[in-house]
């Protein structure tokens, strides 16, 4: 079921949404100084093109430098990635068939708000990492 639901997620957003984060990455990796943030674009980005049957965990070890980057981020590029998926969720659920799809969009604006201090995981992973 993941895999249908990615291939479908690929046509309709993650394709479109992916390079909404590619070209926020080569922007930000291209003013030098904000090469960690153009990594991260790239990151989540990858994680939006295929996103069933991966999530985000919070990473243990980040801190306040995870939270002042965040803020950049959503200055450069985070608010306009998070209109991406607010849009994209909103035209999704408009049919019944792309409801999931469209509660799927709306589960990534957090992560494209700040995705610093976050981790890609597959979501067997992460249900191992909950109980330990």
């Amino acid at each position: 079921m993941r895999t249908i639901l990615n291939i479908i997620w690929l046509v309709l957003s993650g394709f479109w949404m992916f390079l909404g984060y590619l070209a926020a990455g080569v922007v930000l990796c291209i003013l030098i100084l904000t090469i960690p943030w153009g990594i991260a674009s790239f990151r989540i980005g990858l994680f939006a093109l295929w996103p069933f049957g991966r999530t985000i965990v919070e990473k243990r070890t980040s801190g306040v430098g995870s939270f002042l980057g965040n803020v950049v981020w959503v200055i450069l590029a985070g608010w306009w990635l998070a209109i991406g998926h607010i849009l994209t969720g909103v035209a999704m659920c408009l049919t019944i068939i792309g409801i999931p799809l469209g509660i799927a969009s709306f589960k990534l604006v957090p992560v494209s708000l700040m995705p610093l201090g976050k981790e890609i995981v597959r979501t067997d992973d992460a249900h191992a990492l909950v109980r330990h």
